[in-house]
């Protein structure tokens, strides 16, 4: 699986050593940095249990050792109407 900006992954030691801790990450965006092959580079946040960003962070990781907490949330061509504006 191949992350995309908006996606919210549950990184664990699955993913890369480094991750003892897991941590949740809102990813910004993914690197096209030449890597090892099923590895990237992911920019993004790193969340706290209430979903806020507590910090921002790039890091090395197996594609396939990441968990998908929550797809994608942006607006996808969908037109949104604005709700009527009442006056006095």
């Amino acid at each position: 699986m191949l992350p995309r900006s908006g996606d919210v992954l549950h990184v664990t030691r699955a993913a890369s050593v480094q991750f003892t801790e897991p941590i949740l990450f809102r990813v910004i965006r993914v690197h096209d940095w030449t890597t090892y092959d099923g590895w990237a580079w992911l920019d993004g946040y790193e969340l706290n249990a209430a979903g806020e960003a507590v910090d921002r962070r790039s890091i090395f990781v197996q594609l396939s050792g990441l968990r998908q907490l929550r797809p994608n949330a942006g607006p996808r061509g969908r037109v949104v109407k604005p709700s009527p504006v009442r006056t006095g």
